[in-house]
């Protein structure tokens, strides 16, 4: 099953977690001391904030997350098919998450 990823650059942690979890009516899934991510069904997003000195705020990067090789070959197919830009990453490390 896929679900949209978009990770957003913040300057405080704890005060980005308390507006989201107001705006999810949720708390974090996953809290780090930089990063917090909620996986939220509705919308089907897996959204994450970090705060890290070296890079600035705002939208840091936008996903769609599979289950499967099969679901990751279908979106990858549907990228190609539309001629628009992607990167793919493969076996990869992303916000504390690893792809296999």
């Amino acid at each position: 099953m896929k679900r949209l990823h978009v990770h957003v650059g913040v300057n405080d942690l704890d005060r980005s977690v308390q507006f989201y979890s107001n705006l999810f009516a949720a708390g974090p899934t996953v809290k780090k001391d930089d990063y917090a991510k909620w996986m939220l069904e509705d919308p089907r997003v897996n959204f994450a904030i970090s705060v890290r000195a070296a890079e600035a705020v705002g939208v840091r990067h936008l996903g769609i997350q599979v289950e499967t090789q099969e679901e990751l070959g279908e979106v990858y197919g549907r990228l190609r098919g539309a001629d628009a830009p992607g990167f793919e990453e493969g076996a990869t490390t992303c916000c504390y998450a690893k792809a296999g």
